[in-house]
C-alpha cells in the first residue's frame, strides 16, 4: 500500500473515532434513541460539512477521493476539531506543507549546540522520533540512552518500552500519553512513510498500553510546560520542557529540560551532572 493510501486509511480512521467520541450535547444535539450520549451520526456531520452522506462515508472508509481543503475545513468545524486535530487532518489530505528532510548526517552545529547547554538535559529528535544527538547532562538525567541500540534509539519507542523511563516519570500513564499524541501531530503528513510505519507497527506489537492510546487517537501541539521527573540518585526534579527548531535544519528538534532559577531542582540538577 502506498503512502496516499495509508494517509487516506488514517484520516477516515480518524474522522470516524472524532465522529463517534463527539458530545452530542455540548454540540446542540438532541439525544437520539438507541444512541449513546455521545457520537453523531455520518448525516449530521455531512449535513453540517455540506456533502453528501455517501461522500463523506467514503471518505471515513479511505476511498480513493480526493476532498478539497475547503471540505476538510467543513469537516473539522461539524467535528468541532482542536487546532492540532484540524492541522493533523489536512496533513492526512495532503494539504500541509512538508518540510524537507534533513538529507545527510546531522549537522555539526547541533552537536556543537547541545553541549554548549552544559547544565541542562537536552538532545535532539528527527522527523521520526529518533533521538540523534545528546548532551552529558541528558545522559546523566537519562543514562541509557548512551547504552541502547540505535534501531531502539527512538523517543516514542523508549517511552513506552524501557521500564526505567517508566520510573523516572512519576506520571508516566498520563505522559506517555501525550507524548503520543504529540507524535501524531508531528507525524501527520509522515504517516505512510517506513520508519514511522515500521514504528508504530513495533509498539502495536510489542505495548498494549501503547494499542489502547493509539485507538484513543489523541492529537496534541507540543507546548513548553513542567515535567516531574523522579531520579534514583538526586530525587525528584521538576523541570521546565521546551522544544526548539533551527531555522537552517528545521527537520531537527532540540529538546531541553531547564530547572526554576535558584530552587532545589537546579541545585539538585547540578549535583547529578557534577557542577
Amino acid at each position: 500500500m502506498d503512502k496516499r493510501a495509508q494517509q487516506r486509511l488514517a484520516l477516515g480512521e480518524f474522522l470516524r473515532a472524532r465522529r463517534e467520541a463527539a458530545p452530542r450535547a455540548e454540540l446542540g444535539l438532541p439525544t437520539v434513541p438507541r444512541m449513546r450520549t455521545s457520537g453523531l451520526r455520518r448525516e449530521e456531520v455531512s449535513v453540517e460539512a455540506g456533502v453528501s452522506v455517501t461522500w463523506y462515508t467514503w471518505l471515513e472508509q479511505g476511498r480513493d477521493i480526493n476532498p478539497s481543503r475547503q471540505v476538510l475545513d467543513a469537516v473539522a468545524r461539524a467535528l468541532r476539531l482542536s487546532a492540532a486535530e484540524h492541522e493533523y487532518v489536512l496533513a492526512l489530505g495532503g494539504y500541509a506543507a512538508e518540510s524537507a528532510g534533513s538529507g545527510g548526517p546531522l549537522p555539526a552545529q547541533i552537536q556543537r549546540f547541545l553541549d554548549a547547554l552544559a547544565g541542562y538535559p537536552a538532545f535532539a529528535i528527527a522527523p521520526d522520533w529518533e533521538i540523534v544527538a545528546w548532551n552529558g547532562a541528558y545522559a546523566a538525567l537519562y543514562p541509557n540512552i548512551e547504552h541502547t541500540a540505535a534501531a531502539d534509539r527512538n523517543l516514542l519507542w523508549l517511552v513506552f518500552m524501557d521500564p526505567y523511563i517508566r520510573d523516572l516519570l512519576p506520571d508516566w500513564d498520563t505522559d506517555s500519553r501525550r507524548f503520543l499524541a504529540e507524535f501524531r501531530a508531528d507525524a501527520g503528513p509522515r504517516v505512510g512513510e517506513p520508519s514511522v510505519t515500521a514504528l508504530v507497527d513495533r509498539l502495536l506489537g510489542a505495548s498494549d498500553h501503547f494499542a489502547e492510546a493509539w485507538r484513543a487517537t489523541g492529537i496534541e501541539r507540543f507546548t513548553s510546560r513542567e515535567r516531574r521527573f523522579r531520579h534514583p540518585v538526586v530525587g525528584d526534579l521538576l523541570l521546565e520542557h521546551h522544544q526548539v527548531a533551527p531555522v537552517d535544519v528545521p527537520d531537527i528538534h532540540i529538546v531541553a529540560y531547564l530547572p526554576g532559577a535558584e530552587t532545589v531542582d537546579a541545585q539538585r540538577l547540578r549535583r547529578l551532572i557534577g557542577q
